[in-house]
């Protein structure tokens, strides 16, 4: 597959306009309308009641999802958004009075409130300096404290575009017995992220931004080790061993991270995210993130060029991500005079920020550094 062949995927190319706003949220790709629209017209027509259709869709899903971070299908469940996949660990942990969490003060709030929400059954949060909008892993690594019990980061932070060093955390975790959790929401269908490599031990991504999805799914993924230690604090007639004995109310959850799905879940997104990650797939995982990291290494040298410093001016590529931003007192007006021209970004924060995907080219890169010349 090429990336002509990828680009055809998405109609909105053909109408003039240039998406660069993937880190809020992505377009829904042909193939994942296709499967979608198919779907809801068999649930229309025909088709009302397919669970065995749904359930296989479902397993391919899973089987994607599974090779694309380097896991088995067994370990993958889905929810809804990613503040629900961490309020899964945050809640189901055995915490103990004085147990600590690290987080850090450039986290987008998804993984933040569900462990400030445990302060009141005494764990203790610290939250680790950003230095320039940046938190390293060095940063994160000398905040440990004996009582450290969890450290929670994402993977590409939402305003820097910073993508953490996973591995190096996840090997100091490993040899301590510190539960590593990572918010994938800013990486995953960009990035690769290996979780047996990087030893982490919980991941929690909403599919509607990198990995092209519908909102309102998100899908976890739970190493075998902790979720043997962890207690769910919420259990459906889906979470247990025998669920079709419907009469037996036999309160024996499952081993796999099914455990964790409580009851319906969003079926219209799981279908849609089938034919997404059709797409990621045929391309393939590696070649996506080299065109990812190709687009924004352009992107930054152009900024550079018309004098605009982006956040991660200087960084070295492994901690590079899709997202450019650049800090600008004016972040709105831009962003407002680029949507006059059909460009679609983002401002957060007083930030200015871009995040082109794997199927961007650098001739929409180059507009857009025009258009940013004429107005600054």
């Amino acid at each position: 597959m090429t990336i002509i062949d990828v680009r055809k995927s998405f109609p909105y190319l053909g109408k003039g306009m240039i998406y660069f706003n993937h880190s809020s949220s992505g377009p829904l790709p042909k193939p994942a309308l296709e499967i979608a629209t198919k779907y809801l017209s068999d649930k229309s027509e025909g088709k009302i009641d397919d669970y065995k259709e749904f359930l296989q869709i479902m397993g391919e899903t899973r089987k994607e999802l599974a090779l694309m971070i380097n896991t088995t299908p067994d370990r993958i469940a889905f929810t809804d958004n990613t503040s629900n996949g961490i309020n899964i660990i945050a809640q189901s942990i055995k915490w103990k009075k004085g147990d600590r969490v690290i987080l850090n003060d450039v986290e987008f709030p998804a993984n933040v409130y569900p462990f400030l929400n445990l302060e009141k059954d005494g764990i203790e949060i610290d939250f680790v300096k950003s230095k320039n909008g940046i938190v390293t892993s060095e940063n994160i690594l000398e905040a440990i404290k004996p009582q450290t019990r969890l450290i929670s980061i994402s993977q590409v932070q939402f305003l820097s575009g910073y993508r953490v060093d996973l591995e190096q955390i996840g090997k100091f975790c490993k040899e301590r017995g510190i539960i590593f959790c990572a918010d994938a929401i800013q990486g995953l269908g960009a990035l690769r992220l290996d979780v047996e490599k990087c030893n982490v031990d919980f991941i929690s991504c909403g599919v509607q931004k990198w990995m092209l999805g519908m909102q309102g799914l998100a899908f976890i993924y739970v190493r075998k080790e902790l979720q043997e230690q962890m207690e769910p604090k919420y259990v459906g007639w889906t979470s247990v061993e025998g669920a079709w004995d419907l009469l037996k109310y036999n309160l024996k959850l499952k081993r796999t991270a099914d455990c964790f799905h409580t009851g319906t879940l969003n079926t219209l997104g799981i279908y849609a995210l089938r034919g997404t990650m059709k797409l990621f797939s045929g391309f393939g995982f590696d070649r996506i993130e080299e065109r990812v990291l190709e687009n924004t290494s352009h992107f930054i040298e152009g900024l550079k060029y018309i004098g605009l410093w982006p956040i991660l001016t200087d960084c070295d590529k492994k901690f590079l991500s899709g997202i450019v931003s650049f800090n600008h007192s004016n972040a709105s007006k831009i962003i407002k005079a680029l949507e006059e021209k059909n460009i679609i970004a983002s401002a957060r924060e007083g930030v200015v920020r871009f995040s082109p995907h794997y199927y961007n080219i650098r001739g929409e890169i180059d507009i857009v550094l025009d258009e940013l010349k004429k107005i600054i």
